[in-house]
């Protein structure tokens, strides 16, 4: 199993966390389960492999463009296969420069990107199957983006504002006074989790949240400090309240989850 991240240029830096690559040659198949990371992807499947999610208990194949929805929870998924996915991890409140949807509904959703990009995405995916070295991969889905950009005519006042609350959020973890924070911008609470839903597909609160989780995930996999260090680093009130929420978001314990074995979400959580 490799995991490879690639950081976009130019323009989409402020919109692209990263591009990257996954690829496993196991035949046999592996369970595993994502779990929520606060952004939206877009996955091209290059591979002979078979991505399947599960469903109120049944597996699913996924679409060979897909589109993942925000995560508010563990989603279980199964591969089948020699896989090799080439993804785009968009920051959290940008995949509205690209298409125009209410994207809250697609929350714990694995759709068909091309219901909402259209069949340019197909004709892109088309051409990287065409395209052996991965370099020129890259090339091909920045510049399709761009194009995107090009014709959404970028982000407005209200995405730039969304973004710049994240950023707030994401370097203070204790941060949880949404009410302060609307106020420091000139907005009612309602309004703002209005513009969170639009822009990122959840509320300040669930994102703030989801912002938590992953950073205490991160540690929690490194094995270097204790859960109750990680607790307070991250900004939790105590041990047990990390806890909770950290079976919220996984459906395990944190010693449960050291105990399991998630190839998968390890790679994109440390990568």
């Amino acid at each position: 199993m490799k995991y490879q991240e690639f950081t976009p240029t130019g323009r989409l830096s402020a919109y692209v966390q990263c591009i990257y690559l996954f690829e496993s040659d196991q035949l046999t198949g592996v369970d595993d389960i994502v779990f929520p990371g606060g952004s939206m992807e877009v996955i091209f499947n290059l591979g002979s492999g078979v991505w399947k999610t599960a469903s109120q208990g049944l597996y699913r194949p996924t679409p060979v463009i897909e589109l993942w929805g925000q995560l508010t929870k563990p989603l279980p998924i199964r591969s089948e296969g020699k896989n090799q996915m080439l993804g785009v991890r968009f920051y959290t409140h940008a995949i509205t420069s690209f298409f125009r949807e209410e994207i809250w509904e697609l929350n714990d959703q694995v759709c068909n990107a091309i219901d909402f990009f259209g069949k340019s995405i197909y004709h892109l995916h088309e051409r990287l199957l065409d395209t052996p070295l991965l370099t020129h991969r890259i090339d091909l889905v920045e510049q399709y983006l761009l194009s995107r950009l090009r014709q959404s005519k970028g982000p407005g006042i209200k995405t730039n504002l969304v973004g710049q609350i994240i950023r707030e959020l994401q370097s203070d973890v204790l941060c949880e006074d949404i009410q302060s924070i609307a106020s420091r911008y000139a907005l009612s609470p309602r309004y703002l989790q209005t513009l969170f839903l639009r822009y990122t597909g959840v509320t300040p609160k669930v994102y703030h949240k989801l912002n938590r989780f992953q950073r205490s995930l991160k540690l929690v996999t490194r094995h270097e400090v204790s859960l109750t260090s990680i607790a307070y680093e991250c900004g939790y009130f105590d041990q047990s309240h990390f806890i909770r929420e950290f079976r919220s978001f996984t459906g395990l314990t944190p010693s449960d989850f050291l105990a399991e074995s998630f190839p998968v979400s390890v790679a994109l959580s440390n990568g």
